[in-house]
């Protein structure tokens, strides 16, 4: 495995591990499949300034991927980025999400226009709070049925790491 700056030709498959989620999980509170033309806009905003997007590459095959995106838009947040990491359904339990976290961990450290990392995870998503406890982000607070997806209420819970 990998990990390289993601590329235009990885779109597909980015595209690809994120509708996995949107339609048979609660990763992410989009609940309709994002277009091509949505996730190009999103992959545009990334590799730049603070927020960098890097995927796990198996033999050719994106297993997996990782970015930190604007946390807010209001210009005082500019330190503070936000994680997401998303696994392929066929590469889940390898180690993918932790050596993704691992190198995107000690790129933010390295760059100096970073100061702290923020986690949304989505309440039931145990093993997302695992990775995240297990690389030593704090939980800092829940917020209770703030979404609706599946027919089902969702809170989310809130990790940080300062870096």
């Amino acid at each position: 495995m990998i990990i390289r700056k993601a590329e235009l030709r990885d779109l597909k498959e980015l595209l690809e591990i994120y509708n996995y989620e949107v339609v048979n999980g609660t990763a992410t509170f989009d609940a309709v499949p994002q277009t091509g033309e949505e996730r190009l806009r999103w992959f545009e905003e990334h590799n730049r300034e603070n927020h960098p997007l890097y995927v796990a590459d198996v033999d050719g095959v994106v297993a997996g991927y990782v970015s930190l995106s604007e946390f807010r838009t209001k210009s005082a947040y500019f330190e503070t980025v936000e994680l997401s990491i998303y696994v392929a359904r066929d590469f889940r339990r390898q180690g993918v999400a932790s050596v993704l976290m691992e190198f995107i961990i000690d790129l933010a450290k390295k760059d100096d226009t970073i100061h702290t990392i923020v986690s949304v995870i989505t309440g039931g998503n145990d093993v997302s709070v695992r990775l995240h406890e297990k690389f030593g982000f704090n939980y800092c607070g829940s917020l209770v049925e703030v979404g609706h997806k599946h027919g089902q209420y969702i809170g989310v819970m809130y990790y940080q790491l300062m870096v």
